[in-house]
């Protein structure tokens, strides 16, 4: 989930943070649509050590692990594996209960992804000629946003990838994602309708208020309350979604709303 991202910083003249601001006039922020399985950059808030400081940066998204060392491995790895989005239960132990390859990146790495809007896709059952509900789905794409903010901060994890092979480094980073607030458990509820008796466990990225934003970029703060951080669920009433076109990807304002008969409203 969240692997279609969109930024738009049209009217903003500065990105703040509490009262840090930095001009964004010769950044490449506008971005209208970006598939995260593109592996291409993306902007993100990184600190500067030492100072209560940063700076907007495009980085890699795709947060890679040491275990990576050159570009063959790398594209072998991504037929069954993807480091796009880090869950926040697994930052620093994984399923196995294992030490977990986001670790480094909580401990040390943490940044903000910039975004306005992110895409997710409901699904919506199906009606037979005779009027009853079918197995088969209809998935409606859906812009999902903060209310009156032309760009939000994410919870992120960063680290320097090294290329052995090409002595070359580089950041890379993932998105953090929580458990799903009411609203987007409504809109990414494909598991639901297709297995009700297990859990779904839905998820949504980790959206931060200023506040946290801050102290998640710049505290000193330890597992326990990264862990806090990274949990945190962004209330479903200060969110806005709404139905856009199934091609969004292909067209020029990916973000407009679109009109769908029958379609249940959230």
């Amino acid at each position: 989930m969240c692997y279609w991202q969109g930024c738009k910083v049209s009217r903003a003249d500065y990105i703040r943070l509490m009262a840090i601001e930095k001009e964004v006039k010769n950044l490449r922020l506008n971005r209208p649509v970006q598939r995260g399985f593109d592996y291409r950059d993306w902007p993100i808030i990184k600190p500067i050590k030492g100072q209560k400081d940063f700076e907007i940066k495009e980085v890699h998204w795709e947060y890679i692990p040491p275990n990576i060392f050159n570009i063959e491995q790398l594209q072998n790895a991504r037929r069954s594996l993807t480091w796009l989005n880090a869950r926040s239960e697994n930052l620093f132990v994984n399923d196995r209960g294992r030490q977990s390859m986001y670790r480094e990146g909580a401990l040390h790495g943490r940044c903000l992804v910039l975004s306005s809007y992110f895409f997710e896709r409901r699904h919506i059952p199906k009606i037979g000629k005779k009027g009853q509900v079918l197995k088969a789905t209809e998935p409606i794409p859906y812009c999902i946003s903060v209310k009156e903010r032309e760009y939000y901060f994410m919870a992120g994890v960063l680290r320097e990838w090294e290329n052995v092979e090409r002595q070359q480094s580089a950041d890379t980073f993932a998105i953090v994602t929580t458990k799903a607030n009411a609203l987007m458990q409504k809109i990414h509820n494909k598991k639901q309708l297709m297995n009700p008796q297990e859990d779904p466990d839905p998820r949504m990225p980790t959206i931060l208020p200023e506040e946290l934003a801050y102290e998640w970029l710049f505290g000193n703060i330890d597992e326990d309350r990264i862990m806090e951080i990274a949990s945190y669920q962004f209330p479903a009433e200060q969110m806005i979604a709404w139905p856009v076109d199934k091609y969004f990807d292909r067209i020029d304002d990916p973000a407009n709303e679109v009109v769908y008969e029958n379609l249940p409203p959230l």
